[in-house]
């Protein structure tokens, strides 16, 4: 996560999926918008569950609650979409709500422990806490990067 040289800190946004509260690194958000409607893409993975335009350009969407698998997904008011830039693609992530930006310093970020639930060691960053709250940092490069990126590409060229 980027480091703030002042402090020493590391801002995250907050977000609930199912019953956990989840971070990601503010510098990767773009910006944070109501869920709308889709296009669907044809024999996309389920998460995917299609692209909008956004200003002109194609943005593919990722539903968090599919991929982590936290239980069946539900679009209401309170239903969010943060989103990110990505290694220079924008991406676009569903999640149940957003919370709020927090500053983390060093000694709030311990290692992760193998989880071995709904997300992979790999994607994890580690476990922040703030007062009696626990924030699983995570690595959102790693997350919708790769393979999965390539997907993404190939969702938003289908359009």
């Amino acid at each position: 996560m980027a480091e703030n040289i002042v402090n020493n800190a590391t801002e995250v946004l907050s977000f609930r999926l199912g019953g956990e509260e989840y971070a990601i690194s503010i510098l990767k958000v773009q910006e944070i918008r109501g869920y709308d409607a889709v296009t669907r893409i044809a024999n996309a993975p389920e998460y995917l569950k299609g692209v909008v335009n956004l200003r002109g350009s194609i943005v593919p969407i990722v539903d968090m609650r599919i991929k982590f698998n936290v239980g069946a997904p539900t679009y209401d008011a309170f239903t969010v979409v943060i989103v990110l830039n990505i290694n220079n693609h924008t991406i676009g992530m569903v999640v149940d709500s957003v919370s709020d930006v927090v500053t983390l310093t060093p000694d709030q970020i311990k290692p992760a422990p193998d989880l071995g639930a709904t997300v992979s060691g790999e994607y994890l960053r580690g476990l922040g806490t703030v007062d009696e709250r626990m924030l699983i940092l995570l690595d959102i490069d790693k997350l919708l990067g790769s393979e999965e990126m390539g997907l993404l590409a190939a969702a938003k060229d289908a359009a």
